[in-house]
This record gives C-alpha cells, structure tokens and sequence, in this order.
C-alpha cells in the first residue's frame, strides 16, 4: 500500500526529473508524484477541517490508491459511480455509497442475495420510480441500504439553472415525501442524505486571464451556497424526523471548506484535487500539485518546428472544447497544431521546444480529468524523487471496466 501519511512540502513537480525517473519506460504510460500526491491529500484534510472526506473513486480508479488514502487520517468511506464497482470494492472496504441511482438488474440481484455486500453498500435514489424498479428486480430480500439525493444545483434569476441536473427532490417536503415512502416499504433501509453542489465544488471561479469572469463566478458560488446551506438543513431536518440517518454527503474538490462549514453535513466528497488534473488549476482558495501526469512518445518530424507524439486523444468527458484536452507540460512551449489537437492515433505539436526533440524522446500531458486517464493504461508509475519506487494497478489493470 501506497504510504501517504509523510510530510510533504508543496513544490513544483520537476518535470525534467519525472522524465529521467523513467527513462526505461516505453510510452504511453502514466505516472503519480508521490510529493505531490501526499501534499494535496493533507491540503485535502486541511481544508475540510474535523469533517470527514468520503473519496470518489470515478477521480482515482485505483484500488491501490483508494485504500492509501482511506489509511489516512480524515478520509472515510467511498464515493462509487457504478453499483458493480461498488460491490468489487465492497469486497475489502466496509463503507461504499453509489452516488449514482442504478438500473443494472444482475448487479441488484446479486447484491441482494449477498447479507455481506448489502451490509457494506449504500444505494443511490431520488424517486419512488426507482423504488419500483428495485421491488420488481428483487421482490424477495433483506433491507436494501439507501440514501437521498437531493438537488444542489442554483436558481438565478439573471442565468436560470446553474449546476448540473441530478435528482428532482429540491424543497424540504418532496424530500420528506420520498424518505415517508422509503420508510413505510419493506425491503429497504435510510441511511442518508447526498447533494452534489458542482457549480461550487467542480467550477473553477478563477479562469486565467479572465478576471471578470473570475469575479462573477465567485459572487454566484458565494450566493448559491449561502441558499443551499439554508434549503439543504432544511430538507435534512425534515427527513431526520422520519429516519436515523447515518450520514448526510455533500461538496466536492472545490467547495470542501464552504460545505464543511453547513452544519446539516457529517461529511464532504472529495476526489479529483487529490490527483491535480488541470481542471482544477482555476481556483482561487486553493491550488493542488499536478500529481498526476501521462507521456507520449515523439515518433515523427513532418516539418522542422514541429514532431508528431503516438497517440494522445484523451479528451475528458463534459462540453467540447479546448479545455478537455490534455495540457502540454513539458518541454515547455509546445502547443496543438489547431486542425489536428489531440489525435487517436498521432498529435502533432509545434513550438521552439519541438525543434530539439527527436525521435524517442517523450513528451508529458496532464489530462483535464484526474480518473480518467486510467482507462487508458494498465498500472500508474509512482515518482519519488529522481526515481520510480513502485506502480500501482488502475481498475483497466485489474481488467474492470465499469462504464
């Protein structure tokens, strides 16, 4: 198990030290610095303060790293986004909620006929519609353990809906109806509460080179929270009164100090600031190391200011645009030829630096999103220093795939 409870201070990553580290490696390949890993984990910490942080394994995808981090003081339970990886993980790991509602019938059997992984799993609901779904999947069984999503997103006036859509249940009343519905039915068991507020924790409210923005982002954010905090103890409250709840989630990489600060949530979610992808560079409040990193191999010169690196089309999921493609690192200099980007197969670069490189050498990208880059290699290499001290297998590794 990865040890990550060291001190670490914040430096820059050492980029040409990163390469030398694994000069034996063939790309395409990825990589973790230890530094950096350790120090956004404890900056993690720090920020949430004495609340909890659930760790969301769709930013990590690495059984390996999950439990490092889970043997960390302040981290507790996983956040899963599919009810099969959750079962897979439950298999060693006593907490598991599904952040997302599933409609996978095999798996909702086979967590049904299991007391164990039903002890160990939390599902996902928002409607009686769901409810439904699970009675006609598996009519006979022990109490299924569930938990309420409710809606998180901001209303605005000036902008309409801010955030992203999840669950239907707003107000306090719709999330009492639906836990006065949870309760009266056999089969199943409330045990919490969740509400993901991605317009805070998963919008960067300091774009570079757009201060305005910036500044309307944050007055947005600042204003959506002070009414989520009031709408959320609310429905809390409301649904406290019909269950115990064990826990109540809320938050994300980027609003761990503004969630931890509601006093209706026992603990935040936080995932993908612990890997540093360059989503998550446009912060103002915090700035987390680029932990996380991929090389790729320059295979070709079709012309004398440029190379042409194998492969490179991981683009993140979420709205097309710019900045779901990976960012060129080191050399520094280099950028995207504007008809080609990132390729399945090739992506040229050009650049002052794209002149020096030859055939063999590597060249290093950080991906936007922090867990999808393992669905593209078999095991991250951990940097420490000017060497390469282990590797850990990512879930594509362990051969899973869950979406």
């Amino acid at each position: 198990m990865i040890d990550l409870s060291l001190p670490a201070a914040h430096l820059p990553v050492d980029w040409p030290e990163v390469d030398k580290a694994t000069a034996d490696l063939d790309p395409p390949f990825g990589t973790v610095h230890l530094g950096a890993l350790r120090h956004n984990a404890q900056d993690m910490v720090r920020r949430a303060g004495p609340t909890p942080i659930r760790v969301a394994s769709k930013s990590i995808r690495s059984r390996e790293l999950i439990a490092g981090l889970l043997a960390l003081p302040g981290y507790r339970g996983v956040l899963a986004y599919t009810l099969a990886e959750a079962m897979w993980l439950a298999v060693t790991l006593d907490d598991v909620v599904v952040g997302y509602p599933t409609a996978d019938r095999a798996a909702l059997t086979e967590l049904a006929l299991s007391p164990e992984l039903a002890a160990r799993v939390t599902l996902m609901v928002d409607s009686v519609e769901q409810l439904d779904f699970i009675d006609a999947v598996v009519p006979q069984r022990e109490p299924l353990r569930v938990c309420v999503e409710i809606d998180s997103s901001y209303r605005s006036r000036l902008l309409g809906h801010v955030g992203v859509w999840r669950s239907p249940i707003r107000q306090a009343p719709e999330a009492a109806a639906l836990a006065r519905e949870i309760v009266r039915r056999p089969g199943f068991t409330l045990v919490g509460m969740m509400g993901y507020e991605a317009q805070i924790a998963g919008l960067g409210n300091a774009p570079r080179g757009k201060p305005l923005m910036g500044r309307i982002l944050r007055t947005v954010q600042k204003r959506s929270m002070a009414e989520l905090i009031e709408r959320r103890s609310a429905a809390v409250a409301a649904v406290r009164r019909l269950a115990e709840l064990e826990f109540v989630n809320g938050g994300g990489t980027g609003s761990l100090e503004a969630t931890a600060s509601d006093p209706s949530v026992t603990e935040v979610t936080a995932g993908s600031g612990l890997l540093g992808p360059h989503l998550f560079d446009n912060y103002a409040h915090f700035h987390p190391a680029p932990a996380a990193a991929f090389a790729l191999s320059v295979v070709r010169r079709p012309a004398p200011d440029r190379v042409t690196l194998l492969g490179g089309g991981w683009i993140a999921s979420g709205p097309p645009g710019p900045d779901r493609l990976p960012q060129l690192v080191w050399p520094a200099g280099l950028s995207y030829v504007a008809r080609e980007a990132a390729g399945e197969v090739q992506t040229p670069v050009t650049g002052a630096a794209a002149r020096s490189l030859r055939v063999g050498d590597r060249v290093w990208l950080r991906h936007t999103k922090a867990g999808e880059v393992c669905e593209h290699v078999d095991e991250l290499y951990i940097v420490d220093g000017p060497a390469v001290v282990g590797a850990v297998r990512t879930y594509r590794g362990e051969r899973k795939v869950f979406l």
